[in-house]
């Protein structure tokens, strides 16, 4: 068995077949060294320009590739900064930098492709170079098609540990009996995936009290973001959200007559997919703990909640009608996040 073995790349996106290359290649050295190469505005420029994806910062890749290799003890990751012109000077250059990174002489260098059989030769001529799976037969894919056609359509290709950050959020707001509680619920079970509730109520369950004071709605908003975090690790595409950081700040104008700065901190830290706002124009239901009936009431809180929105430059759709008619717009809308699509409605 070789000792030192390398398995370079910028990994735009990580994938199974990257996976695969990785453990099969974790089997025939004594240690693995996992290079992942990175310019950033070169990235930006000439692999997501023209694609639905966001370009994927380095610190993240990294990340997951630690988050893949945790229970591997004789395999380690690197980053390392290759400035890119598309010479083989950049090779030379980054190969300078990855030989400083692992320290030792490389022994074994594995790729997917026969064709960096001359650069490797050149660039580590003590090491031999050992190509898995090069006609793609075990994972049929590669990371430029999925940056292409999305990663909704290849999602059973990409890692678990992976996924959560493509993970789709739907996030659903209004003042309270605005049905925003069945509308996440149906849909989380109509495209079989896991939602958050609200946890304001939990809150208050939790505590057996509805006396609100000012510290509840802090605590109320960060809780909230824990359990977002967890069940997009769940989530299959698509996360379906109940209130968020903005309602939460409704809430607390609503119920303590002042609103709070924590609060606008946390909801500049949110960043949704899609906003759906349910207009109060289906029958108040009274469940014991609601205090806002009256259809004036209604109104005018949904207004003040809609001015904090506007506050954020935060682009909602507005969903009205009756409980079917809700579920179709917002179908329609959640399919359109699915397919990857651009949009850009306006605010009505």
């Amino acid at each position: 068995m070789a000792k030192v073995g390398m398995y370079g790349g910028k990994f735009l996106i990580i994938h199974q077949g990257h996976v695969s290359t990785m453990i099969r290649a974790s089997t025939m050295v004594e240690e693995l060294h996992i290079i992942l190469t990175h310019d950033e505005d070169y990235e930006r420029e000439f692999y997501f320009n023209g694609t639905t994806m966001k370009p994927i910062p380095y610190h993240q890749r990294l990340r997951w590739w630690n988050e893949l290799t945790k229970d591997l003890p004789h395999v380690k990751v690197h980053a390392v900064a290759e400035k890119q012109t598309g010479e083989f000077y950049d090779w030379e250059k980054g190969a300078v930098g990855i030989k400083a990174a692992i320290g030792k002489e490389i022994d074994v260098v594995f790729s997917s492709e026969h064709a960096y059989g001359d650069h490797f030769e050149k660039l580590y001529p003590s090491a031999k170079h050992v190509v898995l799976d090069a006609e793609r037969r075990t994972y049929p894919i590669s990371a430029t098609q999925i940056r292409e056609e999305g990663a909704m359509k290849h999602w059973a290709i990409i890692p678990h540990v992976v996924q959560p950050y493509f993970v789709r959020t739907v996030v659903v707001v209004g003042t309270e009996s605005a049905g925003k509680s069945t509308l996440v619920k149906n849909l989380a079970n109509l495209y079989n995936t896991s939602y958050v509730e609200e946890y304001g109520r939990k809150f208050y369950d939790h505590i057996g009290a509805e006396i609100a004071i000012e510290s509840d709605f802090p605590k109320i908003a960060f809780e909230h973001k824990y359990h977002e975090t967890e069940q997009a690790k769940r989530a299959n595409k698509l996360l379906f959200i109940d209130t968020e950081a903005n309602v939460t700040q409704y809430f607390s104008w609503a119920y303590l007559g002042y609103e709070q700065p924590v609060l606008d901190q946390v909801a500049a830290l949110q960043n949704y997919d899609l906003w759906l706002f349910l207009e109060p124009d289906v029958k108040w239901v009274d469940d014991g703990t609601r205090l806002f009936g009256e259809q004036t009431i209604r109104e005018r809180n949904n207004d003040y909640l809609k001015a904090i929105l506007d506050r954020q430059n935060i682009t909602y759709h507005s969903i009205s009608g009756n409980y079917h008619e809700r579920l179709e717009q917002a179908i329609e809308l959640v399919d359109e996040i699915l397919e990857e699509k651009l949009y850009g409605e306006t605010n009505e």
